[in-house]
C-alpha cells in the first residue's frame, strides 16, 4: 500500500533528477559552443593575419613569405569551412568568400616563387580582399 505522502516525494525526486539532468545536458553543450567560438576565433584570426602578411611580403619582394602565408592562410579558411555552424545567417556568403581564399590562394602556389614577386600579388592581394569579407560576414559569430 503506498501513502499518499510517500507518493508525491517519489514525484518529487523524480522531477529534481529530470531537471538535473536537463542542466547537466545543457551545461556540456554550452561549454561545447564556447569552446567551438573559441576555435572560430582563432581560425578567424590567424586568417586576418595570415593574408595581411602575405600582401605585406609581397610589397617587400619576398615570394617565398607569399607562398608560405598562402598556404597557412588556405589552412585556415578550410578549417573556418568546416566550422561555420548551419545556423549562421551569413553562412553561404562566408563559404563562398572562404572558397575565393583558397582558390586564389592555390594559384598563387601555382604560379611558385621562381615568378617575381609582383605577379604574386595580384592573387594575393585578391586572397586578402576575400578573407576580410569572410571576416566581416563572421563577426555575428561572438
Amino acid at each position: 500500500m503506498v501513502r499518499k505522502g510517500t507518493w508525491s516525494l517519489h514525484i518529487i525526486d523524480y522531477q529534481a533528477i529530470v531537471q538535473l539532468f536537463i542542466a547537466c545536458v545543457l551545461g556540456v553543450v554550452m561549454v561545447g559552443a564556447a569552446e567551438l567560438d573559441q576555435t572560430i576565433h582563432e581560425q578567424r584570426d590567424g586568417l586576418l593575419q595570415n593574408a595581411e602578411d602575405m600582401v605585406a611580403h609581397g610589397g617587400m619582394g619576398d615570394a617565398k613569405a607569399i607562398i608560405h602565408h598562402c598556404e597557412v592562410a588556405v589552412r585556415h579558411a578550410e578549417s573556418l569551412i568546416k566550422q561555420v555552424p548551419v545556423s549562421h545567417p551569413d553562412r553561404e556568403a562566408t563559404v563562398v568568400s572562404l572558397n575565393e581564399v583558397i582558390r586564389h590562394c592555390k594559384r598563387v602556389s601555382e604560379i611558385g616563387e621562381q615568378a617575381d614577386p609582383g605577379v604574386l600579388l595580384n592573387p594575393a592581394i585578391k586572397a586578402r580582399a576575400a578573407a576580410r569579407s569572410a571576416i566581416r560576414s563572421l563577426r555575428g559569430i561572438q
